[in-house]
């Protein structure tokens, strides 16, 4: 039966658990910085 309810959690992509919400925060964290990090070196290198 184990066997079963594990097949079944990898049908789904996002599930409303707390493995999924937290790889989405993380996830938009760090898109986050990522975009916040590339605005801030176009401004120091004067590309705006």
């Amino acid at each position: 039966m184990e066997l079963k309810k594990d097949e079944e959690e990898k049908d789904y992509i996002l599930k409303d658990n707390k493995k999924t919400n937290f790889g989405i925060g993380f996830i938009i964290t760090i898109l986050l910085i990522l975009v916040v990090a590339v605005v801030i070196s176009g401004f120091y290198f004067g590309f705006w």
